[in-house]
């Protein structure tokens, strides 16, 4: 959705490949909204604009505390139900099977359903003894999954392996590498023991009802193994978020080589895998064009918690999610961030239960958006803890923006961040090698200055990481 004359997907005020008085210039002009009947541009000069009031970006901390706060709202309207009763639906925990709940946060404690271990079990294999030493040894043993075993006399050994019931009355467990058989079959210890050693007594763990873990907590694999363990079979879990991608633009390819003007589409084949890495699932990713009318019916028809577009954010002639949002009566939460790249991506309500973030249609624009925007959301709908901020020196200094943020993308190395080249708005060279995006403060950063990281969800090895 972009002007003539003007790279696909770029934002129309996008002041990161400007010369410092071209962005001063940029950054003081105000922004407009376009005609309503799509404004003609000049051949080489800039779109037309109606006159509109004066707009100023939201700061990017603020904007990411505004997406969180939109969420806490929305999540508040689901549980309380609207309206429209699926909306409150949507939002209410569900019990779901352990298989399908890996990276979603509980919505009841994990309460022990039984003592953990239910019986006393061998903690090692060995012998189970009774008395003091040296022992006969039974012929039988003692196998993990079998009924209670008959019990021991002082003097008396059984075989028992690791895990299984061990029998009445043993005194401990003897390591098979700590005893020894005399030529008569007895069995000697070949170092001191103590009562109890190496059995794992009944609820040694937990007892039934005691809470494992509380109401918030990440279900990770560890997490999984637990509920397992102590006998769950479901566990119930704020739901993922629903999210609709909608991508727009009557110049994208979704095949072959960039041709006679026509881009390939980079972010249909690279939002979808983002958006499930940070937690949501992904409804539907449909192809809109530059139709204001498809985009409007798109918008109007979806049930998802989150509506992403891609483009279509600035002031052009086929520049239509403003208008649509205005004609659909959205109430805008943030017009516009002061971070490069990404500046022209906004937020907004579009029913009491959802919302849309419009994305830049440049990659690594949209990709600063999605990180400002759609992750604080996203995760604060899915009640997922908030990452805790951490900062590295970065290895080399980062010109800055003289009033914007910006997101440069960093490999780690050490315990210094290394900036990369390829940070345009339009590139994806730089983020495709990146292990995070360094926020680098107006006015820039010089080197070894600390700067804080966002990692990206599948270069912390994290939980998120799921692209199917």
């Amino acid at each position: 959705m972009t002007a003539p004359g003007t790279p696909a997907g770029a934002p129309a005020a996008d002041t990161d490949d400007l010369d410092v008085e071209e962005a001063l210039a940029l950054v003081r002009e105000p922004h407009r909204e376009p005609q309503d009947d799509g404004a003609a541009r000049p051949p080489g000069g800039p779109a037309v604009r109606q006159p509109a009031e004066r707009h100023t970006a939201t700061p990017w901390p603020h904007a990411r505390e505004i997406a969180a706060r939109a969420a806490r709202t929305a999540r508040a309207h689901g549980r309380q139900g609207t309206a429209d009763s699926s909306a409150g639906d949507r939002r209410a925990p569900v019990s779901v099977p352990l298989g399908d709940a890996l990276g979603l946060v509980l919505a009841a404690p994990l309460d022990a359903l039984t003592d953990l271990p239910s019986f006393d079990t061998s903690a090692m294999d060995g012998w189970a003894v009774a008395g003091p030493g040296p022992w006969q040894v039974r012929e039988e043993g003692v196998l993990a999954g079998h009924a209670q075993p008959e019990s021991l006399t002082d003097g008396v050994a059984v075989r028992i392996a690791t895990g299984a019931r061990v029998p009445a009355d043993t005194t401990a467990v003897l390591r098979t590498e700590h005893g020894r058989t005399d030529a008569q079959g007895r069995l000697h210890p070949t170092r001191e023991m103590s009562h109890g050693q190496d059995i794992r007594p009944r609820g040694q763990e937990c007892r039934t009802g005691d809470q494992l873990l509380p109401v918030g907590t990440l279900v990770t694999p560890a997490v999984l193994g637990l509920a397992a363990a102590a006998g769950y079979d479901t566990v119930t879990v704020v739901p993922r978020p629903g999210v609709e991608v909608l991508i727009l633009g009557d110049e994208l390819l979704t095949e072959g080589l960039p041709h006679d003007g026509l881009i390939r589409d980079a972010l249909g084949p690279m939002l979808p895998p983002w958006l499930r890495a940070l937690g949501a699932d992904v409804v539907a990713v449909r192809r809109i064009g530059d139709d204001a009318r498809a985009l409007r019916k798109a918008v109007t028809a979806s049930r998802a918690d989150l509506v992403i577009t891609t483009g279509g954010t600035a002031a052009g002639p086929v520049d239509h999610v403003h208008p649509v949002l205005e004609r659909v009566g959205a109430e805008l939460l943030v017009d516009g961030v002061k971070v490069r790249p990404g500046h022209p991506m906004l937020l907004a309500r579009t029913k009491e239960h959802q919302h849309l973030v419009g994305l830049p249609g440049n990659p690594l624009a949209a990709v600063s958006g999605l990180l400002t925007l759609a992750e604080p959301l996203l995760r604060t709908l899915a009640a997922r803890p908030a990452p805790e901020p951490y900062t590295l020196p970065l290895k080399e200094a980062v010109q800055g923006h003289p009033y914007d943020t910006r997101l440069i993308p960093v490999v780690l190395r050490g315990d210094h961040a290394v900036p990369l080249h390829y940070n345009g708005p339009a590139m994806l060279r730089g983020i495709a090698a990146a292990d995070a995006l360094a926020v680098v403060p107006p006015g820039g950063a010089r080197q070894g200055e600390e700067a804080e990281l966002l990692d990206l969800p599948w270069a912390t090895a994290g939980i998120g990481v799921c692209f199917t």
